[in-house]
């Protein structure tokens, strides 16, 4: 029977940096959902300061952010282009948020 290998303290850093990055957006997403409720306007909810903060989070942030607009579509596509560079997002279904959120997950 062979042995499973032991894991080595960087292993348990990096999923601990892990664990630790994607509570901290988390947390970002919980204080802007909570924050910007209010908001009607796309531009005005994507200035709000735990909105930045998620952008300045870069591309690691991306995958966090795609699972959210499977799991419930909302106003992401803003951090999505500015991280990525890209908006998948035809002209036809700009501001209809199943649609934008559909284009970016597919």
């Amino acid at each position: 029977m062979r042995k499973r290998p032991r894991e080595t303290n960087s292993e348990n850093v990096t999923v601990a940096n892990a664990m630790e990055f994607q509570s901290r957006f988390k947390d970002l997403a919980r204080r802007w959902h909570k924050e910007t409720s209010h908001l009607s306007l796309a531009s005005r909810m994507a200035s709000h300061s735990a909105y930045e903060q998620i952008i300045e989070m870069g591309w690691a942030v991306v995958p966090l952010l795609l699972d959210e607009l499977r799991r419930k579509p909302d106003h992401w596509f803003i951090a999505l282009e500015r991280i990525t560079g890209a908006n998948p997002v035809p002209a036809e279904c700009e501001g209809k948020i199943e649609k934008m959120a559909a284009a970016w997950v597919k």
